[in-house]
């Protein structure tokens, strides 16, 4: 496997992540938050999950992939939520490749979009 994976929970936790990984290709999936019974209020999640995840091995040598749960549904819909001010994601799923302006939002349930990406 020629990348790594990392999990974060909010804004502070995805940005330690991507900090520590610094001068890497950091590519992350924002998700809304998963229940105790990993449910997400996001019902797109299930598919980009799975389609993200089934393309993983394309990703370039030495990259990291962060799974983030980005928030409540009443977090997320705040447009002053930290994710939304900074980042600029319009919906979740989004697939992000951190330190560029390449995002796909909720078109990353299409598998040749993401391989594509």
């Amino acid at each position: 496997m020629g990348w790594a994976e990392r999990a974060g929970r909010g804004y502070s936790e995805f940005v330690q992540a991507a900090q520590q990984n610094r001068g890497r290709p950091v590519f992350t999936l924002f998700c809304g938050d998963k229940d105790n019974q990993g449910r997400s209020w996001c019902p797109d999640r299930i598919t980009a999950e799975s389609v993200v995840r089934s393309e993983l091995n394309s990703l370039p040598d030495g990259s990291v992939f962060i799974y983030c749960q980005a928030g409540s549904r009443a977090y997320w819909n705040d447009p002053n939520n930290e994710f939304r001010k900074n980042l600029k994601p319009t919906a979740v799923p989004t697939l992000f490749k951190y330190g560029t302006p390449q995002k796909l939002v909720e078109e990353c349930l299409t598998r040749k979009l993401v391989h594509v990406y």
